[in-house]
């Protein structure tokens, strides 16, 4: 994670809170200096019985919300920095325009800002 010309003035560890698919998930964490480099890979695996057509799959997944929040662990339960959010489907299937490398392996995405985070 990436924010130039930015320095973080409390100095406790970040990490990335995911949650795709009804499940949450969280990254290891990570000094607070930018660049921020999460190592790691988090897997979310669902069943969708009785989805036969993969339309109707595309369809239940834009009813869902993939929420990504960078979190600074400081006290007393923690200051989200940044968020994501946007349906699961434009999360996991993006628009070709918007991808670098491997299709699903690398992607960018702009984080908008919390409030509290100056």
């Amino acid at each position: 994670i990436t924010c130039p010309g930015v320095l973080l003035k409390d100095k406790q560890e970040l990490y990335l809170s995911v949650f795709v698919l009804g499940q949450y998930k969280k990254t290891q964490c990570v000094p607070a200096k930018f660049p921020l480099f999460f190592q790691e890979k988090l897997v979310f695996e669902k069943a969708f019985a009785n989805t036969v057509d993969p339309g109707d799959l595309l369809k239940l997944l834009e009813f869902d919300t993939a929420v990504l929040e960078l979190i600074q662990l400081v006290p007393p339960v923690g200051k989200v920095l940044a968020t994501y959010e946007e349906n699961t489907r434009d999360f996991l299937f993006p628009d070709p325009k918007l991808t670098r490398g491997h299709r699903g392996l690398e992607r960018e995405i702009l984080m908008k800002r919390s409030p509290s985070f100056t």
